[in-house]
């Protein structure tokens, strides 16, 4: 199934960092209008305007990040918390799991649904991306840290993440972490729409100013358990509607000043 290419909203102040193939090579570039802006290395990395920009129709769009790892929080809003089969509420401390970057898959990229894990559900979620080397960090210096932010489909195989009692196994096969279709530079994180459709139909709607934790106070509070490094992804939790799809699905996480990030489905 060949879906369209990705739309970056207009907002003031922000600009999309994205990954594209150039010539069978990765490269990072921002949008300009219907050209990509290629640059020498990832914007958190320094990156600079080579000169050269290519055509952004018909590109390949990469996953947007290299991180080096996948931070995520689990039941970080209330309402979903009243939904989890496994706690009532929020709790006291963010809890944390990570992904390995071998499950990162791309906008329009294809979610693989291995043989016999029952029920996999999508669980959209608003997340960002580390700028520089962090470590035990202050609000300030956690707020210095944020590069951008971009979208994250939190596959999740239910079955196994109730049978093995931790995350790890359910969420992390290759194509179980979807991501992008940008970084949006610029963006403040604080108060965005997070919405999951599966086949145009609303999943989950929900904004980020109520996440028990917001983006600030994870930085802090991850910063205090592992160094963060450039590149390297947080994802912040899902809200309420989390559910089933399937083979032959289309799922798609918007996050407003971000993009749709939209993902067919087969069986592995």
């Amino acid at each position: 199934m060949t879906l369209p290419d990705p739309v970056f909203p207009d907002r003031a102040g922000v600009r999309h960092a994205v990954r594209v193939l150039d010539s069978g090579a990765p490269r990072y570039a921002l949008v300009e209008g219907d050209r990509l802006a290629l640059l020498d290395a990832a914007p958190w990395h320094g990156g600079r305007a080579s000169g050269q920009t290519i055509a952004r129709a018909g590109a390949t769009f990469l996953v947007p990040c290299e991180p080096g790892k996948i931070v995520c929080i689990g039941v970080n809003y209330a309402d979903h918390a009243k939904e989890s089969v496994s706690v009532s509420a929020v709790p006291d401390e963010p809890v944390l799991f990570m992904k390995p970057p071998s499950a990162l898959l791309a906008h329009g990229g294809t979610i693989l649904l291995p043989p016999g894990v029952g029920r996999v559900d999508h669980e959209a979620e608003m997340a960002f991306v580390i700028g520089r080397r962090t470590y035990r960090a202050s609000e300030a210096e956690a707020r210095a840290a944020i590069a951008g932010v971009t979208a994250v489909n939190d596959v999740s195989a239910r079955v196994l993440q109730k049978k093995d009692g931790q995350f790890t196994r359910a969420k992390g096969f290759d194509t179980f972490c979807p991501l992008g279709p940008s970084v949006a530079l610029g963006l403040d994180p604080a108060d965005l729409g997070v919405v999951a459709r599966v086949g145009g139909e609303v999943r989950q709607d929900g904004r980020t100013r109520n996440l028990a934790a917001g983006a600030l106070a994870l930085v802090v509070y991850i910063s205090n358990v592992m160094t963060l490094e450039p590149g390297d992804v947080i994802s912040t939790g899902t809200p309420a509607g989390v559910g089933p799809f399937a083979v032959g699905d289309t799922v798609e996480v918007e996050i407003a000043g971000i993009g749709v990030l939209r993902n067919s489905v087969i069986a592995r």
